[in-house]
């Protein structure tokens, strides 16, 4: 169903089932490219929801969601179950694996990296310029890593190019200024391991 008010620009593909709601934009082209020239997907039983924007030359998978006015750039990577909340931002060149939870206003960066069921709170903000007005900075933009199951909680920054690792646990309001090891639970500014998420209550099982 594609409400009467969106608006779907030329090769843009939707699987079956897809839900576009009402002041929807879905294949705008970005700078410098033509209507039509960059194909946009959107796989099978998606939903769109009201004042979400997804620029062209996107390749998402099968029931992708977004929240209300979330803001997708062009020549991104995602995969299926992944769910972009309310008034995110997902920039260009962005990998998302399947299962990832983006939860309401997170910031998402170009050449950010998040793996299969990775899950971010709200209002985490990933970073890829560590000097953003220095000479070349655009030729060397790296964004964050966030490895397969790790959890970023809600009001955490992550500087560029650190890699959170597997099943680890990012504290609420954490500065993440290096990388993160495998299982480990850090908080803090800078953000620091605590403790194993074994240790945690029920850590086996998180």
């Amino acid at each position: 169903m594609i409400a009467s008010t969106a608006i779907i620009y030329k090769n843009v593909r939707l699987g079956k089932n897809v839900i576009v709601e009402d002041h929807c934009v879905v294949g705008c082209p970005p700078s410098g490219k033509e209507d039509g020239e960059l194909e946009t997907f959107i796989g099978d039983g998606s939903h769109i929801r009201v004042g979400t924007i997804i620029y062209a030359g996107n390749t998402i998978g099968e029931n992708f969601q977004t929240g209300n006015k979330a803001n997708i750039r062009e020549l991104n990577n995602i995969g299926n179950n992944v769910s972009v909340g309310t008034l995110s931002v997902v920039e260009h060149h962005v990998e998302i694996e399947d299962d990832v939870r983006i939860h309401t206003q997170v910031f998402i960066p170009e050449f950010t990296t998040l793996r299969r069921g990775a899950w971010l709170g709200p209002n985490v903000v990933c970073t890829n310029a560590m000097y953003p007005k220095s000479p070349g900075v655009k030729d060397n933009l790296v964004g964050p890593e966030i490895m397969e199951g790790a959890i970023i909680g809600a009001n955490s920054t992550l500087l560029p190019g650190v890699k959170v690792g597997a099943n680890s646990i990012v504290g609420a309001g954490s500065v993440v200024t290096k990388s993160v090891e495998e299982g480990v639970v850090v908080c803090g500014n800078p953000a620091r391991k605590i403790k194993n998420k074994t240790q945690l209550p029920y850590g086996q099982g998180l």
